[in-house]
This record gives C-alpha cells, sequence and structure tokens, in this order.
C-alpha cells in the first residue's frame, strides 16, 4: 500500500508518458517527452537550494536539496517521495521515472502536487535519454535505473563515471535535483530506512495503519558521522512526519515488528 502501490497512474492528474518511449530511438525519445511537457514552467529558483520536507532536513547537508544536487535513497519509494514533497508544494515540477508500481493516490497523500507532476513508467533502454530531458524542464527527478548485480546499467552495460559525469554537469546548468532508488555515483548524501515497525496489526485481525522507521543518512560533508531520525513513513494520517516521544507509544498500537 504505502511502498508500491499498485495504484493506476490514469486515475490521476499526473502526465504520464506512455510506454512507445521506450521502443523508439534515443533522439525520439528526447524530442517526444520535450514535446509533451513543453507547456510546463519550471519554477525559477531564487536560492541554490530546493526546501524539502521539514522532517527530512536535518538528513541532509545545508538542511535542503541542493540545486545541481544528486541524491539515493535505499529501502524505500515512500521516503524517496518524501523528498520530493517541499519542492512539489512550493510549486516546483517533479518526474518519476522507471517506477511502473508507483502509487500515485499515496503521494497525493504525502503532499505531492499531481498536477506538476510528470511520470515515465516504462522509459526502457533508453532511461538516461528520457532523465536528462527532463532534467531540462523539471527542477527533481525522481528515477530508479535498471541495474545488474546491485551496479547502475547505462544501456546494457554499467553505467560509467562519464555518463555518470555528464548528468550531474547538466543538473548543476539546469538547478535541478536527481533522486535515485539505487546506488549511485558521488552522491550528496545516502538515506536508508534502517528499521520500520507497523501499526494496525493485532491478534490476527486488523490491517496496516502506520509505520514507524528509523532513516539513516551519509554524506560526504560529514566527514563520515552518519545521521538518523525516527519518522512516521507515513503515519496514520497518511503523511510524512517526524516522531514524537510523547506520542510514540499512544498511536503505535497494535504494533507487527520488521525491518
Amino acid at each position: 500500500m504505502f511502498e508500491n502501490g499498485g495504484m493506476a497512474p490514469s486515475s490521476s492528474a499526473a502526465l504520464t508518458v506512455d510506454d512507445e518511449l521506450g521502443s523508439a530511438g534515443n533522439a525520439d525519445v528526447v524530442r517526444e517527452l520535450q514535446a509533451r511537457i513543453r507547456g510546463m514552467q519550471r519554477t525559477t529558483l531564487d536560492t541554490r537550494a530546493l526546501p524539502t520536507h521539514p522532517a527530512l532536513a536535518e538528513l541532509l547537508p545545508g538542511g535542503a536539496l541542493a540545486a545541481g544536487g544528486v541524491y539515493a535513497v535505499d529501502n524505500s519509494t515512500t521516503l524517496a517521495l518524501g523528498l520530493l514533497q517541499g519542492p512539489s508544494a512550493a510549486g516546483s515540477w517533479c518526474a518519476v521515472v522507471g517506477v511502473p508500481d508507483l502509487g500515485v493516490e499515496a503521494a497525493a497523500g504525502l503532499g505531492l502536487d499531481l498536477e506538476r507532476l510528470v511520470l515515465v513508467p516504462h522509459p526502457g533502454e533508453h532511461w538516461l535519454s528520457v532523465v536528462s530531458a527532463l532534467v531540462d524542464v523539471v527542477s527533481v527527478v525522481l528515477v530508479k535505473p535498471p541495474t545488474r548485480e546491485g551496479r547502475v546499467q547505462q544501456g546494457g552495460s554499467r553505467m560509467s563515471d562519464t555518463a555518470a559525469s555528464r548528468l550531474a554537469s547538466r543538473l548543476r546548468q539546469r538547478e535541478a535535483v536527481l533522486v535515485s532508488l539505487t546506488d549511485w555515483p558521488r552522491t550528496d548524501a545516502r538515506l536508508t530506512v534502517t528499521a520500520s515497525t507497523w501499526a494496525g496489526i493485532g491478534a490476527g485481525f486488523g490491517h496496516l495503519t502506520a509505520r514507524q522507521v528509523t532513516v539513516s543518512s551519509e554524506s560526504r560533508s560529514w566527514a563520515g558521522r552518519a545521521k538518523s531520525r525516527r519518522l512516521w513513513l507515513p503515519g496514520p494520517d497518511q503523511r510524512l512526519e517526524a516522531v514524537v516521544a510523547r506520542d510514540d507509544e499512544t498511536r503505535l498500537r497494535p504494533v507487527l515488528s520488521g525491518t
């Protein structure tokens, strides 16, 4: 429900770019995608930082997403969407590439503006061209690239440092942000869900209503000192928020623990 959702994107106001892009050539992919979103206006930034959700701010260097930055998120699509919530709420356009089972209703519940969300569920082998095209017109791109043995793939081979550097340069030029659901070279920060506890399951009855997680963050700028925070992801109201000690016990009963 929360991580994958399984809810059809067609039921939302989000702009979904169909699967035919994956069968076109690289140049056709770029032209088709840019033509579809040409009418979108990127929010002009007054600063080189995009505010993220307040509950996530202390997990990021500088307390925000740096324009031109790259971030990796492990083990949680919901957490990655949480990073997009702040820019989306502020009026920025966002895009999600390579996540066909994205729950758009769950994304809306987290606070994303679906009218400023572009979905490319099946970019195919040209995913890198699709991401590059989106960087030109939106503020934040969430991507789940194809991998082989845990390594990001560019087409049929491991993504090269040269390709990663070119995309990083494009991000800086456009003042856009990349959030990856897999490992990525030279990230500004890497966020990982290290523990989780579900609420709503009783003695053989009930349904999942909320999840409390511990998120750990690592960044080169912190000289090896990781940071962590306890979050509702999502809470009983389907929102992302920081755990407050006084309501920790009362809001998390009955529970089912896991990782």
